[in-house]
């Protein structure tokens, strides 16, 4: 099964103009969502279909799609099968860890290519797993030496997606320039408030009531890139601070794995700085 992503100003007959295109091409439409977004006019659709010798017939049909859509508008076609994926990690385990057994039993659409890291602390995990790991200690170096040792490493593997599983380094916009809409990013919700060490124990000492996890895609504004999930769960006055770090390294876990799902499934169309998501 294939899937045809298209974006494109909305108008009327677009629907009949795509399935027309499948069906020329002898394709069996198993599966539809559209959606049109009334603030910028804009028309976002995901169809999975099957067909006939469609790896070898792709490029003409995202053509023809293309020319029987208006100007401007924007048609991928997204073939089966997992992504190749780096996980780029720091010292924490637990968002790495579930996502290893997750790869190991099949729960999620790609295959983990390598894990980097700027500490050699979970080595010994990854490699329990059969995966390459690479130490990349960022003492000594500044930002742009220590980014072009982790670069050497993925510009050897092509990775299609970069997954920061509690990545704890701020990447410059040179490096993120090279993964467009490619890096994937989790963290606490509560930014923009308790930045910085401890944000947990923060919280316990502001008496919060709500905690959570956000999943979001990367851009050169550190924590403000379009958001693909965010989780949450209800807190209170018998959580000590080592309870709230408990449970937010669960709905991390959570919010990353839901997320990796809905890009490495294909199910999400930037809009600016925003997603439109057809789950």
């Amino acid at each position: 099964m294939a899937v045809l992503l298209v974006e494109c100003p909305d108008q009327r007959g677009l629907v009949h103009a795509i399935s027309g295109v499948l069906l020329r091409h002898g394709c069996n439409v198993v599966g539809n969502q559209e959606f049109v977004d009334a603030a910028s006019g804009r028309f976002y659709m995901r169809t999975e279909f099957d067909g006939p010798e469609v790896s070898a017939t792709g490029q003409q049909l995202v053509a023809e799609t293309q020319a029987s859509l208006p100007i401007g508008a924007q048609v991928r076609l997204a073939q089966p099968g997992p992504k190749r994926i780096v996980v780029l990690v720091s010292r924490e385990h637990h968002c790495l860890g579930d996502l290893l057994i997750r790869h190991q039993f099949g729960g999620i659409n790609a295959r983990i290519e390598a894990v980097i890291s700027n500490h050699a602390l979970l080595g010994d995990l990854v490699r329990k797993f059969e995966v390459p790991f690479h130490p990349v200690p960022a003492d000594g170096l500044d930002r742009m030496a220590h980014e072009a040792a982790v670069r050497g490493i993925l510009d050897e593997i092509q990775p299609e997606f970069l997954v920061l599983a509690k990545y704890m380094r701020v990447l410059s916009p040179d490096f993120v320039r090279r993964y467009p809409s490619r890096i994937i990013n989790i963290h606490h919700s509560f930014l923009p408030a308790f930045v910085g060490a401890k944000p947990y124990h923060q919280a316990f000492q502001r008496g919060v009531k709500v905690i959570g996890a956000t999943a979001h895609l990367v851009t050169d504004d550190l924590d403000a890139g379009p958001i693909l999930v965010q989780q949450v769960i209800p807190v209170d006055h018998t959580h000590a601070a080592a309870d709230l770090v408990r449970a937010g390294r669960d709905v991390e876990q959570f919010a990353l794995a839901q997320a990796l799902r809905l890009v490495f499934e294909d199910r999400v169309f930037l809009a600016g700085n925003r997603t439109v998501i057809f789950d």
